[in-house]
């Protein structure tokens, strides 16, 4: 992202004046999908693309917003009940209102705002702009500063009351949290997490767009969610004596008990997760012993998971793991929530130039269209530029 033209936005929308420029990275996640609200491990990692913001206070009560990539202009009232109508609006007023209830003396600020991560890819660009702003509004009006877990807190809280998706913490936590070089083991139920240094010798890893439209809001992921807590409900009342919230609490023997009473779907979706957090752990060990071929099986097998069991894959990027595969790439999977978006590929120095002119090729001559390529490149979380 280019500070000198979000400056120029900001001084040509509002009254020439500069404020402090603020930056959040979206996020990849090599491993763990639809695994942090259900309380298991995920494996994610900032990425060098993000949102920027320039942010001064105004002296009022009001919140003048400008997105320079929309071409649009919203304000509203710090104290609005309701809020601004447009969607890409509602991430910075339910930050505003998420903010006051820690206690942070939010006032009226100007702000324009631009990003590089693509919509609708699955690196969360959503929580890189609530945790933008979070950072940002803590650091201009808060006096006794929160800590970078209430501002996670305040992003998820953001997408639950404000913008109808019951998201979990990884995302916000990435962007956050992020170094550079270095994934993160993040415990969701304990909120425990560890750095991983993450330079693999030899392996790349690239994103692959499908170019399908990635929509999490409304019922696809929250039908997941209910799912998931179905499941632990039934287990819960077979188990009384135990405690259990979440399917990390869960074991294979108690999912299969309930499978008759929950049906198959709840089922099937209940036995993803189980895997899935067997498969983080997995991948965790086998980076310390540097086994790129395990972590690039597991990587597939929860493409197979997402694909078949949770049904959150689409004919695209199905299509893009066929391709990964017949091309001997390590490892491949959908990334994000999915219904589209990415997939993301661990690929061998000496391949990836085949992969990417055969998945081109293949991709546009069955779609119409070529996948959008990204390499990735780990970065730092959310900071203060200048």
């Amino acid at each position: 992202m280019d500070i000198e033209y979000v400056r120029s936005r900001f001084i040509k929308h509002f009254d020439g004046k500069t404020g402090n420029i603020y930056a959040s990275p979206g996020r990849i996640n090599l491993i763990g999908e639809h695994t942090d609200y259900n309380g298991g491990f995920v494996f994610p990692g900032a990425i060098d693309k993000g949102i920027m913001a320039e942010v001064r206070p105004n002296g009022l009560q009001t919140i003048m917003c400008y997105s320079i990539d929309l071409k649009d202009r919203v304000e509203f009232k710090v104290d609005d009940p309701v809020g601004p109508r447009a969607s890409w609006a509602r991430y910075i007023y339910g930050i505003v209102q998420e903010m006051r209830k820690l206690g942070v003396d939010v006032k009226g600020f100007n702000t324009a705002f631009a990003g590089d991560v693509p919509l609708g890819a699955g690196m969360s660009s959503s929580a890189a702009l609530e945790s933008c702003f979070a950072f940002a509004l803590n650091d201009l009006f808060s006096d006794n500063k929160i800590s970078k877990w209430d501002m996670v807190l305040a992003g998820q809280a953001t997408e639950h009351n404000y913008c109808g998706v019951m998201c979990g913490i990884m995302d916000q936590f990435a962007s956050v949290f992020g170094q550079k070089g270095k994934l993160m083991r993040l415990d969701c139920r304990s909120r425990e997490f560890e750095y991983f240094p993450f330079d693999p010798k030899g392996y790349k890893l690239v994103l692959l767009n499908s170019c399908v439209k990635h929509e999490l809001a409304g019922s696809p992921y929250n039908d997941r969610r209910n799912s998931c807590e179905n499941v632990v409900k039934h287990i819960a009342t077979k188990h009384p004596e135990s405690k259990f919230e979440t399917l990390r609490d869960c074991t294979w023997e108690q999912l299969e008990e309930v499978r008759a009473e929950v049906g198959e779907e709840d089922y099937k979706r209940a036995h993803f997760v189980l895997g899935e957090k067997d498969r983080v752990l997995a991948v965790c060990d086998a980076l310390n012993a540097g086994d790129y071929e395990t972590v690039g099986r597991k990587m597939y097998e929860t493409h197979e998971g997402l694909s078949k069991e949770y049904e959150v894959s689409c004919e695209e990027l199905d299509y893009l793991n066929d391709i990964a595969k017949e091309n001997g790439v390590t490892g491949s999977r959908i990334m994000g929530g999915g219904f589209g978006g990415c997939t993301i590929n661990l690929v061998k120095d000496e391949l990836y130039d085949t992969f990417i002119t055969d998945a081109k090729a293949k991709y546009q001559a069955k779609f119409g269209k070529e996948p959008k390529v990204y390499d990735v490149i780990i970065s730092d979380g959310s900071r203060k530029i200048c």
